[in-house]
């Protein structure tokens, strides 16, 4: 079983859009207890800079930023910037920041100015005798071991997460779609195989459609396109027990990360297997049997086969199909125990019109980021009709960018520079309109 893929809708601009099941998004009375915060109006403190690596000052993408002794966390962007809100209550505490392969450093918040903070991470540097003696003989054992403990070393309580998502639609590298939201994720014990659900909580987007030539592309699923990659939860969305055996299992290199050895293992699919499945690495502490993080993507074995799994709708004269499909995720620790941290989805395809002599190359990029969680009963799961459906469009059922303040003190990806100037080009063209209505 294949994980669940992003689904693309697409239609000609002049045709009627496509009809498609869209879940109602309804609240009730009790709104989830992480977004209480705001009602009560609590002060925060705003920080943000960048993570570079000290030898080469190279940015460090993805790397973790955590307020010690809370569960309060933010990651880089994927240009090494970082926005992280601190509530008042904490700011007398230190700042812990990690990435995989460096040291982990701690720095007190005090410290740390409003903006232009630069923080350097030194490698970590590893033994080659760690890795000739400790190396696992059988590197598909060490995979089977480390998703059979899941139970033990994963969360074993119901938890509410705080989450941002964001997710983009790009014509080469022009910014065509922009929805983000904040939402809460009930996840279920990692020992249990009942699925995770989300509460929509806050949402906006732009959409620019002239910018897509003829076609307007949706992507279906929402916050479900990053969370079902969380592969400790649904290890059978990739490595389901019946396909490890489609695998070639690898050990790689070793490397550290807060002060644990972890071991990459690479996998690939056998030769002569034509379905696409997957290839990537794997990093594991190998001691504890914990996977810590894995980047992998899609073998796209066969084009047509690849766009069966992602284009649910589709104009007859329109072929598209995948060029690359990439997947992220990382985890976190706290207490001994860890939990789902970061994921993203990276898509590029193209589309071709028959009666075209070129093409257009689009690519869409989703991802989620767990900025605050707590552990909470069974009680407090949200009813059906107050989740979101995996059939949602975001871009549908969001709103527009037009209050500066949206997000409040709520933690958010520090948007990248397209990204921020397409917001203030949004913010703007609003502010005009809304003078002119006057």
């Amino acid at each position: 079983m294949l994980l669940r893929t992003p689904s693309l809708i697409l239609k000609v601009k002049s045709q009627a859009l496509l009809l498609l099941a869209v879940g109602l998004i309804m609240f009730g009375p009790n709104k989830a207890l992480s977004f209480q915060q705001e009602e009560t109006g609590v002060d925060y403190n705003e920080y943000s800079g960048e993570v570079k690596e000290e030898s080469s000052n190279k940015s460090l993408v993805f790397a973790t930023l955590t307020v010690e002794g809370t569960n309060i966390s933010t990651i880089t962007n994927t240009e090494g910037n970082f926005l992280l809100k601190v509530p008042k209550e904490h700011i007398n505490k230190n700042l812990v920041v990690s990435f995989l392969g460096y040291k982990t450093k701690i720095i007190p918040i005090p410290s740390l100015g409003r903006e232009g903070n630069e923080i350097s991470l030194k490698v970590s540097a590893t033994q080659l005798s760690e890795v000739n003696i400790n190396a696992p003989k059988d590197a598909l054992a060490l995979v089977k071991e480390t998703l059979k403990n899941r139970g033990e070393n994963y969360f074993e309580d119901p938890t509410l997460m705080t989450a941002f998502y964001r997710e983009t639609i790009k014509r080469r590298r022009k910014n065509v779609s922009l929805a983000e939201a904040v939402v809460n994720v009930y996840k279920t014990p990692y020992s249990i195989g009942r699925d995770d659900a989300v509460e929509l909580y806050k949402a906006r987007k732009s959409t620019d459609y002239s910018k897509l030539d003829t076609v307007a592309l949706k992507l279906q699923g929402g916050p479900y396109n990053t969370l079902y990659v969380d592969m400790m939860k649904y290890p059978q969305y990739i490595f389901a027990e019946d396909d490890l055996t489609n695998y070639k299992f690898t050990f790689d290199r070793s490397t550290r990360t807060n002060d644990r050895l972890i071991y990459v293992i690479k996998f690939d699919q056998y030769e002569g297997i034509l379905e696409p499945l997957y290839q990537g690495e794997l990093y594991i502490d190998v001691e504890n049997k914990i996977l810590t993080g894995a980047i992998f993507s899609l073998n796209i074995t066969d084009r047509n086969l690849a766009a069966q799994l992602f284009v649910r709708k589709k104009p007859a004269r329109v072929d598209v199909w995948p060029t690359e499909v990439a997947y992220r995720v990382d985890y976190r620790e706290k207490d001994g125990k860890w939990f789902y941290g970061y994921s993203s989805v990276f898509m590029e395809f193209k589309v071709d019109w028959a009666d075209k002599w070129f093409n257009s190359q689009y690519s869409m990029t989703a991802e989620m980021a767990i900025t605050d969680w707590e552990k909470v009963t069974k009680a407090e799961r949200p009813k059906y009709r107050q989740r979101i459906r995996e059939s949602i469009i975001l871009s549908d059922e969001a709103s527009g960018f037009s209050d500066p303040n949206f997000w409040g003190e709520y933690n958010i990806i520090e948007p990248e520079k397209s990204i921020e100037s397409a917001i203030r080009k949004i913010q703007r063209q609003l502010r005009r309109d809304e003078r002119n209505s006057d």
